[in-house]
């Protein structure tokens, strides 16, 4: 069962540990918002070390305002970058 719904805001955990990571780094610390859930899937970090995924995790597809991801962006406001990201690097935005 999904932890966050469509249009529920969201902060990408700012996490750096070793190994095979499949969330970006220019986005971990921003916040963000679901734009949609993708379905449950096995977890690439699992998968890069071998492993079977378990347990499986939602995947979201999260929308981010450019101008939070890059501070220097001078594109138009309305710009932004949509980024699938495994809920267990979610927590909820304040």
């Amino acid at each position: 069962m999904a932890r966050f719904a469509p249009g529920e805001a969201v902060h990408v955990q700012d996490r750096h540990p070793a190994g095979h990571l499949r969330t970006p780094a220019y986005c971990r610390g921003k916040r963000g918002v679901v734009e949609r859930i993708c379905g449950s899937f096995g977890q690439p970090e699992s998968y890069g070390f071998g492993g079977d995924g378990k347990p499986f995790q939602p995947l979201y597809r999260v929308r981010f305002e450019q101008a939070r991801i890059w501070p220097d962006y001078d594109g138009p406001a309305t710009d932004t970058v949509e980024i699938e990201i495994f809920e267990h690097w979610l927590d909820p935005a304040g």
